[in-house]
């Protein structure tokens, strides 16, 4: 049986921080499951840890990310970038404005 009792009404701040609309059996449902999640994390927390070494990554795989390198043969000249845009200004795409400046 859960210790941890998570209220419809914190159900429904963590649903509306998360923008979700839930139901009042959601509500429930989700108050439940979260406080089971808390009553596990507790138990783990009770656990004697200290001889365990600290780790990131249990798998043994090893970073595959090529180095950050420009590769010129692989990149377009700026006139190549632009050469199909629709509208262009000294050197820079155009684009219509998206954001309203207020005042």
């Amino acid at each position: 049986m859960s210790t941890t009792a998570f209220s419809p009404l914190v159900v429904a701040h963590i649903a509306q921080l998360a923008h979700l609309e839930l139901t009042e059996a959601e509500t429930t449902q989700l108050g439940s499951a979260f406080a089971q999640t808390i009553d596990v994390i507790a138990k783990m927390a009770e656990l004697d840890t200290s001889q365990v070494k600290p780790t990131h990554q249990v798998t043994g795989l090893t970073n595959v990310w090529r180095a950050d390198e420009a590769q010129p043969n692989s990149s377009f000249t700026q006139a190549e970038a632009l050469a199909n845009a629709p509208l262009s200004h000294q050197g820079f795409f155009m684009v219509p404005q998206i954001i309203e400046q207020s005042e």
